[in-house]
């Protein structure tokens, strides 16, 4: 199964070909070296194992990070049940 999670770009270096993109409150450098198009500080993309892959709306960028931070939020109340 492949995960690809919605972050938004904080940074560009165009000399190395990567950026560095907000993941949930995760700041992590990413390499643009799989993208066919141009993208631009604000905007948001999919992060796979360290490659940016598309451009995705914001709108719907939006809505699975509030879907990720959901299950986020199930697992850990999972974890301190099991922890009881």
């Amino acid at each position: 199964m492949c995960l690809a999670i919605p972050s938004k770009v904080i940074s560009i270096d165009k000399n190395a070909n990567s950026v560095v993109l907000d993941t949930l409150g995760v700041m992590r450098e990413a390499s643009l070296d799989l993208m066919n198009e141009e993208v631009k500080i604000g905007d948001y993309v999919l992060l796979h194992i360290g490659y940016v892959m598309a451009k995705i709306d914001e709108a719907q960028a939006k809505l699975s990070l509030e879907t990720y931070e959901e299950i986020l939020k199930s697992l850990e109340e999972e974890e301190k049940e099991l922890d009881t």
